[in-house]
């Protein structure tokens, strides 16, 4: 096994071999800030509406107060420690309450995807047993159609409006209040307001070893699959990411435009931001690139954790270089691969640098990064973070650190070890000693080491493509097909053929206003990369699905092309 560790001499002045946990608990976190900088803003609610932009903030000091009412109610409602809360909200100050108000007393938080039909809410539900659940109004009549077949006892219900102040209120009511569905609730349930009167929780002791959070993930295979994460998972990536990116204490904005329920928003924007004393600008709605836009003119965030296809939006948007969004002074990009070209053209429209990490749910989420201020390699994942080692290994035993060939070693699976990794899939046993083997996580993706060691991601092992024998990365042609001026999306899969085992089909998003044809693009794939990656098939589509945090989905393709996803 090597054990080198090359990365370590392009480490930052400041930034450490290691790093421990900080030297609080998860619920200690808030306390801290608040006893820290009670009267700094904690919480900001960015809604746009009607062309403007309206906030509402929370001090650190109300925010501790709420949390701890919180906590106490749900004791009321019979939580106790390790019971499962389950939290259905996209990004908005309830989420944040209920997820520190559950650390408080001991309990695992459960976020869930508010985009889940009633059949993926059942199933994550039922898997992972929770009792009380926080939901907002509009995704209620989801949980109420499968609560029947699941141990919910509790249904806490809120609105969005809870936390807008009185104008956009009455603007809220005036134009979506009767397009949300209008219910009675059960008598055991509860409107959120009804649980925020002045109590005090029980102690309960909390271990660094105790589950925090089971984040739900398809994982490596088979279907979704809750992550056990501690509260020192949690804890030690939070500090990771902060020694890596020099994250000063009481002084920082971040903007938490990627999902708090996604391992990437939960810890570089919600744990890390507590943790720092940030104020955190929470926008429930990313997906409206003018407000996000006007958020960040209004707000001027200094952290912008990102993934690709907000920046893909964000370099299309009108006259994108007349707004000032140079407040931004750590962007990491995550989710899926960066291409290069687009990290190039948000730097020259924008002048903010977005830099290529790597992460997984599994990993609490962030294993790499390239240095924000020193040696950013575009088309990598930088370096394994402080405290962290990861290692390309040969398919076949998952034990043999695969060669080097020139600069780069030859193409393997990326394995991870770690503090940050997770302890296990919540009841799954035999699923976590197929991921977890002798301390090392094995992540299912394909990758290469340089010899200075810096990482990069070829593919998934489940997407490469191979044709005639000849191994064919996904990702590889995404690249190139990105550089064309005329494309603003790109994703590729592989087709069955008879002949050659797989084909390559690429579905092209064009950019808005911009006619393209498919032999234009085979033409420019033709001068770009070898003949057998070019793709045999071009579709032209108006959009592709994506995940919730904005991650294009290979699979929603091969299933809408009747193709087996694994």
């Amino acid at each position: 096994m090597r054990t080198d560790k090359p990365w370590l001499k392009h480490y930052g002045q400041d930034v450490p071999h290691s790093v421990e946990p900080p030297a609080l608990t998860l619920p200690e976190l808030l306390p801290a800030a608040a006893a820290r900088y009670p009267e700094r803003t904690a919480l900001v609610l960015a809604v746009a509406a009607a062309g403007k932009l309206f906030s509402y903030s929370i001090s650190y000091a109300k925010l501790r107060q709420t949390v701890t009412h919180f906590a106490a109610s749900l004791q009321g409602l019979g939580v106790q420690k390790g019971d499962r809360v389950a939290i259905y909200l996209p990004n908005c100050p309830q989420f944040v309450i209920t997820f520190l108000a559950a650390a408080q007393i001991g309990a695992i938080a459960v976020p869930f995807n508010p985009l889940y039909s009633a059949r993926e809410a059942e199933y994550q539900m039922k898997d992972c047993g929770a009792e009380v659940a926080v939901v907002l109004d509009r995704f209620f009549p989801v949980v109420h159609q499968v609560r029947a077949k699941t141990a919910l006892r509790h249904v806490v219900v809120t609105r969005i409006k809870e936390y807008f102040p009185p104008l956009l209120w009455s603007l809220y009511t005036l134009t979506k209040e009767r397009k949300l569905p209008h219910f009675k609730i059960n008598p055991e349930d509860f409107w959120f307001p009804e649980l925020l009167r002045p109590g005090t929780p029980r102690p309960v002791a909390v271990e660094p070893e105790d589950t925090a959070v089971l984040l739900y993930t398809g994982g490596t295979t088979g279907i979704s699959k809750g992550v056990e994460l501690s509260h020192r998972n949690l804890l030690i990536n939070a500090e990771q990411n902060r020694v890596w990116a020099n994250i000063g204490d009481g002084d920082e904005i971040t903007l938490a435009a990627v999902p708090l329920f996604h391992g990437f928003g939960l810890t570089c924007c919600l744990n890390l931001g507590i943790l720092t004393g940030a104020t955190i600008v929470l926008v429930p709605l990313p997906t409206d690139t003018k407000g996000l836009i006007q958020t960040i003119e209004r707000h001027q965030p200094t952290i912008f954790p990102v993934v690709p296809t907000m920046l893909v939006a964000i370099n299309h948007f009108p006259n994108v270089s007349k707004h000032n969004l140079r407040s931004v002074r750590v962007c990491p990009c995550a989710g899926s691969a960066l291409a290069p070209a687009v990290q190039r053209t948000f730097i020259e429209r924008t002048g903010v640098r977005p830099v290529e990490g790597y992460g997984l749910t599994e990993a609490a989420p962030v294993t790499h990064g390239n240095p924000p201020f020193g040696d950013d390699r575009h088309g990598t994942i930088g370096l394994p973070y402080p405290g962290t080692v990861a290692r390309i290994v040969d398919f076949e035993t998952g034990k043999q650190d695969m060669p080097f060939a020139g600069e780069w070693t030859q193409p393997g699976e990326i394995i991870i070890k770690g503090p940050q990794i997770m302890k296990g899939y919540w009841n799954r046993p035999d699923e976590t000693a197929a991921q977890l083997r002798d301390g090392w996580l094995h992540t299912g993706d394909i990758g290469q080491m340089h010899h200075d060691g810096y990482f990069r991601v070829v593919d998934r092992l489940k997407d490469m493509i191979i044709r005639s024998g000849m191994n064919i990365y996904p990702a590889e042609v995404e690249a190139v097909l990105h550089e064309h001026p005329k494309v603003m999306e790109a994703l590729v899969i592989g087709i069955p053929d008879d002949v050659r085992g797989e084909l390559v089909k690429a579905f092209i998003v064009p950019r808005d206003g911009v006619e393209i044809d498919e032999e234009e693009i085979l033409a420019f794939c033709r001068q770009n990369m070898a003949k057998y990656k070019v793709p045999a098939v071009i579709e032209i589509r108006a959009g592709l699905v994506h995940s919730a945090v904005g991650k294009p989905l290979r699979r929603a393709l091969r299933e809408e092309l009747g193709l087996v996803s694994v």
